[in-house]
């Protein structure tokens, strides 16, 4: 006797689509989809299809797969058991399990049906169904009529577990006993969907066209968390794919950020990032990590992964298809390298904020110093501006990011000030808001930088390290004041630059500038450069199948 077997029913008269078991979807029939993912747990002559029409049967004799082949065949109840009844009952001699696998359910994967299959093995069960659960409102019509929407007596929610007809798992002996036996779930919810309409039909076709993108983002004090926002912002702008992020080991901070967005992210564990990557099967990698190296990019290709790489320098740049440098400017833009202010993507609620006016005088100054702030440069900016805004009446708003270790020392600091101008706002999500009615900054070399210039906010800006101090935008043909490194700064050079910049002539000219500006259609293109890979690699396969 052998383990198990599987069975495909497939009906023609019991389809709700015309020839709806043969007919392509997202390019490949159901009858066809039903046996490639038969093949993934069984081999060709433990498969059996029970059919009623002659087309199927000469699919099943091509695919080399066994078939029944009876045209007054007729399903006319739900119990797809009692249906099978006479055939399962020719195969319990052969087979110690039988699986009836629908075509019907498209989206059901081989690993599903093998993930089933250990948990029914595991539990010693005599039966396996897929469900899915469903929490409901229960109503009951009375005289025409529903009952109350503000009374008790109708306002309790249920869950129930609805049979998804996609897979049946049976004991050979539970037909041959004819007893109920231990029957356990297998919860299929995000793939139950059975085909019973043109409306399922058009779901199912689209969730099967859909593709894995990964996004392998770094988030920790030492490089800030620009890198996980911008990955967050591109991965909203994806509704047709479906989307995972890969945190690096020492991404903690990055972990939470993408937790409270409620997208699916893994963490680098052991294994190198590599391999926690590819098992996840993605047809595109996003890696925004700064510098890749020429073994995690040369195994992503071997594997045929597209990549596209944000702000990456590094040995593995080179085997990218497509590079977006925004924050550099100097090398030359290409069909796969692309640099410069014009790839900048802002994020939705700065297009949507009011762009500031120039005023006469600076009336509220903005300081922020990123997410993370490891060296919390804004205290020390802070210290060395306050006593000059508290004299003008100059309001500072001190906007710190969700790494902002600081946080507690900073608002002791502030109880001590006793400076009703000054506010501090701790990881917002709002820093368009921030930045409006704002007059001048102080800032580092990053994104924000952009951000600022859309705003029209003219600022001084001070490098964090050596690599920020490469974002030649931070100049002042884009309306910045650039200082250099922080650490090579005095005291009396940032309150030397700063009283300048409160000067209406120097910021008027920085304003102009700024106001010649326009990051708003970069997002749109750099997305549709990103998906226009996974069309390019679709066309190819299509060419070489």
């Amino acid at each position: 006797m052998k383990e198990r077997c599987i069975i495909i029913p497939a009906v023609k008269k019991n389809a709700v689509i015309p020839d709806q078991l043969v007919k392509k979807l997202a390019g490949v029939t159901l009858m066809e989809r039903a046996i490639q993912t038969a093949r993934c747990v069984a081999s060709e002559e433990d498969i059996v299809v029970v059919t009623d029409s002659e087309e199927i049967s000469l699919i099943c004799e091509r695919a080399g797969v066994c078939f029944r082949y009876n045209n007054a065949l007729h399903f006319t109840s739900l119990d797809i058991v009692a249906e099978l009844r006479e055939t399962l009952c020719e195969l319990v001699p052969l087979y110690a399990h039988l699986l009836i696998l629908r075509a019907s359910c498209p989206l059901l994967t081989g690993p599903d049906v093998e993930d089933a299959w250990r948990k029914y093995r595991g539990a010693e069960a005599d039966g396996l169904v897929t469900v899915k659960s469903v929490r409901q409102r229960i109503w009951n019509v009375r005289n025409g009529a529903l009952g109350s929407l503000l009374g008790s007596e109708n306002s309790g929610e249920e869950r129930f577990l609805v049979e998804s007809r996609a897979l049946i798992i049976l004991r050979s002996a539970l037909l041959l006993n004819a007893v109920s036996g231990k029957i356990i779930p297998y919860f299929l919810n995000e793939r139950s969907i059975e085909i019973q309409s043109y409306q399922d039909w058009w779901i199912c076709e689209h969730l099967l066209m859909r593709r894995h993108i990964v996004f392998v983002v770094a988030g920790y004090p030492a490089i800030g968390m620009g890198h996980v926002y911008r990955a967050l912002m591109l991965a909203h702008e994806i509704t047709n794919h479906k989307i995972t992020f890969v945190c690096t080991r020492q991404s903690e901070l990055a972990v939470k950020s993408i937790a409270e967005k409620d997208y699916r992210s893994v963490r680098q564990g052991q294994d190198t990032l590599t391999d926690t990557v590819l098992r996840l099967r993605p047809d595109l990698v996003v890696n925004d990590i700064l510098n890749t190296d020429m073994l995690y990019m040369t195994r992503l290709r071997a594997a045929g992964v597209c990549c596209v790489n944000f702000e990456d320098e590094g040995p593995g740049a080179g085997m990218a298809d497509l590079v977006v440098n925004a924050l550099y400017e100097g090398a030359q833009s290409t069909q796969r390298l692309c640099c410069g202010p014009e790839y900048f993507c802002l994020r939705d609620e700065f297009v949507s904020a009011e762009q500031n006016q120039l005023r006469d005088a600076v009336k509220v100054v903005l300081i922020t110093f990123g997410g993370t702030d490891s060296r919390n440069f804004s205290r020390r900016v802070l210290d060395v501006v306050e006593p000059v805004c508290r004299g003008m009446g100059i309001a500072v708003r001190l906007v710190a990011g969700p790494g902002y270790a600081h946080k507690k020392a900073m608002e002791d600091h502030l109880r001590a000030l006793k400076n009703d101008l000054v506010e501090f706002t701790w990881a917002t999500n709002a820093m368009s808001r921030m930045m409006e009615g704002a007059d001048l900054a102080v800032c580092s070399a990053g994104r924000t930088l952009y951000e600022l210039a859309h705003m029209r906010v003219p600022a001084m800006v001070v490098a964090h390290h050596e690599r920020e101090v490469s974002h030649s935008f931070a100049r002042p043909r884009n309306g910045f004041a650039f200082l250099g490194i922080m650490d090579r700064i005095d005291d009396v050079k940032l309150r030397n630059v700063f009283l300048a910049m409160l000067r209406q002539s120097r910021r008027a000219r920085f304003f102009e500038r700024q106001a010649r500006l326009d990051f708003r259609n970069n997002k749109a293109k750099v997305v549709g450069m990103m998906l226009d890979l996974l069309k390019e690699k679709e066309a190819v396969a299509c060419r070489t199948a």
